[in-house]
């Protein structure tokens, strides 16, 4: 299905300005005001795209003027495609002032094709738009139908004598093009038609052939959605709109327990969901939530969904009421099933699954954060903070495990690491060796006991120019706190007086 902007249909000439009066939207190229929309009335009376103001004015003095606002014009048909998101999650934007759907396996939600325009285009006229409209097996002849034939219905099968008579306009050709068709007297789509396609593409392109073909309905160009395509939806319609929360809770709930069970045929559960609330006045609410591992239990879902509506920094205003309520799975993934261990430890990390999904949807995924190991040897490197809900292995970071000591043993590294490491003053008996004592914001500490070098070489596949061999040494001081240590540069290789440094706490 395809839907053009028509402006209003004026009535009957009137005063400039007035509601009935020629509508036409003017900017100023090359040097002149000229008209770049003008309306049903103004076009019936011969006022073009292109044409002067001065021009028009002169045919049509009682003119109702408007200046260009390209980025209100973007706005305005955005939020009518996000409204029409009512009737499918295929939604596509075409051109400025156009928008395409795929409404297969929908239409019948409505009654069928017709009664889906129907309800669509009424919709539209009681918000004060004027569309034109048309339902085909192919976008591109539902687009051409649309912009430049009567609209309507298009028999399945009968895209070809549809569009036939329909100018070489349609095929929405650049205006250089369009002209040269003109001149060799090949003025409508069937002229194209008629003719093999081999001449015409090496005269007038294979772009040409390309769109004659998906006008034609020989070939399917797909939509392109300007949002996520769920995996799994849910859908309630209201006869009258609702206002209550508690009413739109209560139906969350129940197109929950159905996203459930559809989720459970799949064996799958949602990472991702989105519930969309349709207000009766065209407005629309979104409310996105997102876990940490596969979930399809519809009372965790309804539990995180109302958190995260209460957290709200801007309340949900219904308005009018909502009199349309839809809960989107937007990702979703294979959900396994874990036999549970005497010893609780499933339940333990289940439990901690749902607090981390609770503070993320609470707090925002950018304040609930977790370490992740990174293939590095550089401690500072190591590892980095992402969101507690980011799934484990993700593609498009090279993760690692982390060091797994025996019971028992001293950490490996310390629990504490600075950022950057802590420049110290050091004395130390061979220029190898561990130092004796260091001193550290004005406190010396005598070293009792040392383990190392564990010695770390630069990354030179980083490009890290001028980086040098680190030392690292594990020491305690007589009053038991141990440090990381290391030194920067061999000694009389790299640099000729290494420096020390502390880079971490143990305790």
């Amino acid at each position: 299905m395809a839907i053009a902007m028509n402006g209003r249909d004026g009535g009957k000439p009137a005063e400039p300005g007035s509601p009935s009066a020629p509508l036409v939207v003017v900017a100023r190229i090359k040097s002149a005001l000229r008209i770049v929309q003008a309306d049903a009335h103004a076009r019936r009376l011969g006022l073009r795209p292109g044409l002067t103001l001065a021009d028009a004015r002169a045919r049509v003095p009682h003119l109702a003027l408007a200046d260009e606002d390209q980025a209100a014009d973007l706005a305005l048909r955005d939020h009518i495609a996000d409204w029409c998101d009512r009737y499918t999650p295929l939604v596509g934007v075409d051109g400025e002032d156009g928008l395409q759907f795929d409404i297969t396996g929908c239409a019948h939600l409505f009654g069928g094709e017709a009664e889906l325009r129907d309800d669509l285009m009424a919709r539209l006229a009681g918000q004060g738009f004027t569309v034109l409209s048309a339902v085909a097996d192919t976008p591109d002849a539902a687009r051409a139908v649309a912009r430049h034939g009567r609209g309507g219905l298009v028999p399945s099968g009968t895209e070809r004598e549809a569009v036939r008579p329909l100018p070489v306009a349609a095929l929405d050709l650049e205006g250089q093009k369009l002209r040269a068709l003109t001149r060799a007297g090949l003025t409508t789509i069937g002229d194209l038609a008629s003719r093999p396609r081999a001449p015409l593409a090496a005269r007038f392109g294979a772009d040409l052939v390309d769109r004659l073909a998906r006008t034609l309905g020989e070939a399917v160009h797909p939509i392109s959605p300007r949002r996520p395509v769920p995996e799994l939806l849910a859908t309630r319609r209201f006869a009258e709109p609702i206002a209550l929360m508690d009413t739109v809770l209560a139906t969350l709930r129940g197109l929950a327990q159905e996203l459930d069970a559809m989720l459970a045929q799949r064996g799958a559960g949602g990472r991702r969901f989105e519930a969309s609330l349709y207000r009766a006045d065209g407005a629309i609410r979104r409310i996105r939530i997102e876990t940490g591992r596969p979930l399809r239990d519809a009372a965790i879902v309804i539990r995180l969904l109302s958190e995260r509506i209460a957290a709200l920094a801007d309340p949900i205003d219904p308005g009018f009421g909502f009199d349309m309520i839809r809960l989107d799975v937007l990702a979703a993934e294979t959900m396994t099933t874990v036999q549970s261990g005497l010893d609780g430890r499933q339940h333990d990390a289940e439990s901690l699954a749902d607090l981390i999904d609770r503070l993320s949807v609470r707090y925002g995924q950018a304040r609930v954060l977790r370490f992740t190991r990174e293939d590095s040897h550089v401690p500072e490197r190591m590892a980095r903070l992402v969101p507690a809900i980011a799934p484990e292995g993700r593609p498009d970071r090279a993760g690692g495990t982390w060091l797994q000591g025996q019971a028992g043993d001293p950490p490996a590294q310390p629990f504490c690491l600075f950022d950057p490491p802590q420049p110290i003053e050091t004395l130390a008996e061979v220029p190898d060796g561990p130092p004796l004592r260091f001193l550290w914001r004005r406190v010396l500490h005598e070293i009792a006991a040392a383990e190392g070098p564990e010695r770390i070489a630069p990354e030179w596949w980083r490009g890290a120019e001028g980086a040098l061999t680190r030392d690292y040494f594990r020491v305690e001081d007589r009053n038991g706190h141990r440090f990381w240590l290391f030194r920067e540069g061999l000694y009389a290789v790299e640099i000729k007086h290494p420096r020390w440094f502390l880079h971490g706490l143990f305790a």
